[in-house]
This record gives structure tokens, sequence and C-alpha cells, in this order.
């Protein structure tokens, strides 16, 4: 059997969705939203936690309910179970990722810099950290377990969950084509979903090649100059026709 493409290339990317935290909420009547958003906050936070600690992805709900200081009857009516908790922690860290690298590239004008900046920041916020290294951990090993996941596993929801990082992309690129910075006529969706898995997954890339993780992020040029220049040493030759 073929195996599934997992390309980010999300239909969910086209128009805004609903959360699955926003979901998670909207189970409870209006006039309990308030209390719905602390207590789902309260299980996020919890389960934040155990992720961060020696758990990774593998805590069970019962020990989110403990650690949250809530009951078990309370959690399933915000969620249908671990996945659908696991989907809204994702979706938050995907959220605040696409606002960081907005944050980052909001100062410059031009295009090309813009999508060098955001491939640099974005690949910052995924790599893996030297075992020596002081700087606070950027993604979560857990997390990073559930993207490979939905990826491989369920490809909808991934499209769903990436939708923020990959419309900011896709757009980078309409605006760098329109400013003549990169090759009209590509297909920025397909692209898009291309750079984003590459950036991603970039740090499988060190372990291979047993590199040594720079703890300056200077790394992650490498994956730029791969994106910007290709492998060809210059323009691709035609083939004579053999017949």
């Amino acid at each position: 059997m073929a195996a599934e493409d997992s390309s980010v290339e999300p239909e969910a990317a086209q128009a805004p969705t609903t959360s699955w935290r926003d979901l998670a909420v909207a189970r409870s009547v209006d006039p309990a939203r308030f209390r719905a958003e602390k207590r789902v906050q309260r299980f996020l936070d919890a389960a934040l936690e155990l992720m961060s600690g020696d758990y990774g992805k593998d805590f069970t709900v019962q020990e989110v309910v403990k650690k949250s200081g809530q009951s078990l009857r309370s959690f399933y009516q915000y969620f249908t179970g671990k996945h659908e908790l696991l989907l809204a922690l994702f979706e938050e860290s995907v959220h605040s990722a696409a606002r960081r690298l907005q944050e980052t590239i909001a100062d410059e004008d031009d295009a090309l810099e813009r999508l060098r900046r955001f491939t640099v920041e974005h690949y910052l916020l995924c790599r893996p950290l030297p075992e020596d290294s002081s700087e606070g951990k950027t993604v979560i090993p857990g997390m990073a377990q559930f993207a490979q996941q939905l990826l491989t596993e369920h490809p909808k929801e991934a499209a769903r969950a990436f939708a923020p990082v990959f419309a900011l992309l896709q757009g980078l690129l309409d605006e760098a084509a329109a400013q003549g910075a990169i090759r009209s006529g590509l297909d920025h969706r397909a692209i898009a979903g291309t750079m984003l898995q590459a950036i991603m997954f970039y740090s499988f890339a060190v372990t291979i090649s047993g590199s040594p993780v720079r703890s300056d992020g200077s790394d992650a040029d490498a994956v730029w100059d791969l994106f910007l220049h290709g492998l060809a040493a210059g323009p691709p030759k035609r083939k004579r026709s053999t017949r």
C-alpha cells in the first residue's frame, strides 16, 4: 500500500475554522462560558506540565484530571478523549508560533528577506537543543512526536492544526512572487507545504549526519540556502531527445 501523502497543504488554510479548544469551550452554554474557559485551560495546563516532564505524551487522562484538580466527568464534558486534548494543545502551540513568526517579519519590507527570516525563525522554534544549552525548550518533545503522528495518521486534522503557519508562509510566497523575488508560475500552496515539512523535520538531518546542533542557530542558514539555490550549479540543462 502506498504511503499516505503527508505534505502540509490544508484546505483549512482557505478559511477560518473553529479550533479544538474553542469546540471544547463551546460545549458549555453561554452563561457558563467563562467558567468553561478556566476549566479547559486548567486541563490544558495540566497536560502541558505532564508533557514537559518525564511523561512526554504518554500521560493518561486520569493523570491530567488529578493534576488539574478537577473531575473525570468534567474532563469528558469538554473533551471526547486524550487525542482531542492533544489536538487542542498542539493547535495552541501552532497559533503561538504563527504569532511569533508574524512579529519577527513585521518590520521587514523586502519579500525575500521576509521569507528567509520566516525559515530561520521557524527552524529555531522546531529544532532540538544541545544538551548543554541553557536556552529554554521551544518545542516539547511530546508535541513533536504528536505532530509526526498527525501528519502520517491523521492528515486532515494535521492540515487544520497547521493552518495558521501554512497561511502565513503561503502569503509570504505570494508577496515574493509579486515583487519578482522568486520564480513566477509556481504552485505556492504545494511549495508552502514542502517548505514547512522540510523546516520542521530538518532536525532529523542533524541526527542522520551526526552533525552537532549549533547553539547559535546558524545551522538554520543551511536549509534556507537549499530553498534558495537548490543543488544545481547552474540552470538545468535540457536533455537531448533519444528519438
